[in-house]
């Protein structure tokens, strides 16, 4: 937790939203984002004082990694480790980012059963949300550089607990300056707690999820037949913004 998730909002929408500097990226929409892929990322560059748009590879390779392999296994960071683990202590300190998303995905097996189904999570509002993610810049013995980030996990509010135990911290608008680490004071510590249960949409999905070749807008698209999660589920699809095809 987090797998997988949906980042479709077009980047030009992104640059706005965010307030980014750079030239707007040139990246596809993807309804599937797996680790190892790229996806975008909001870093705040202290020097220059700007916000930029860029895409990075899922999965943190620390500096001190002898190849980038280890960032498969570090797609997801805990928020209770950060300062202290090796693998993320200096980044949480110097190199945190945001990774907008419209949804993600979690997988639920009903008690008694060996087979997990998966469930799109967004917000209700149809809105992107902002997770908490940490960056890193790995030298290659070549010289080139590979950039890749990892999304910051903390204990799952008491509704998404019901599918996991574990949620991605989303970070609200009013925090992002602190997380970036535009604010000199304050703790970004304080942002790491479970966002409201009430904000969110959950609906079951179609297995296909399950394949990372699989990428459609299709993949948001509500499954019926599929058992209701008690106190879970109250909607019946996601929310009408992320049913239309993203445009510019």
């Amino acid at each position: 937790m987090c797998g997988r998730y949906v980042q479709t909002t077009p980047p030009a929408a992104l640059t706005r939203l965010f307030r980014t500097a750079n030239p707007v990226p040139n990246h596809p929409p993807s309804w599937n984002v797996a680790p190892t892929q790229d996806g975008l990322v909001i870093r705040f560059n202290p020097e220059t004082r700007a916000r930029h748009l860029d895409p990075l590879r899922w999965g943190l390779v620390p500096r001190w990694a002898e190849d980038p392999s280890i960032g498969s296994r570090l797609i997801n960071a805990r928020a209770e480790t950060l300062a202290t683990k090796p693998a993320f202590r200096e980044a949480y300190r110097k190199r945190r980012c945001l990774v907008p998303i419209n949804a993600f995905y979690e997988w639920y097996a009903p008690a008694g059963s060996r087979t997990k189904h998966p469930y799109a999570v967004a917000l209700a509002s149809g809105e992107p949300m902002a997770l908490a993610g940490l960056w890193e810049g790995w030298r290659a013995p070549d010289g080139t550089i590979l950039r890749s980030f990892t999304v910051v996990t903390t204990d799952a509010n008491r509704r998404l607990a019901l599918l996991h135990d574990r949620m991605p911290v989303v970070v609200a608008a009013e925090d992002w300056p602190l997380w970036l680490g535009e604010e000199e004071e304050g703790d970004p510590a304080r942002v790491l707690r479970p966002y409201p249960a009430e904000a969110f949409a959950v609906w079951p999905v179609s297995t296909r999820v399950n394949r990372t070749s699989e990428n459609d807008a299709g993949l948001l698209d509500p499954l019926p037949g599929v058992p209701p999660i008690p106190g879970l589920c109250e909607t019946t699809g996601p929310p009408p913004s992320l049913a239309v095809a993203p445009t510019s």
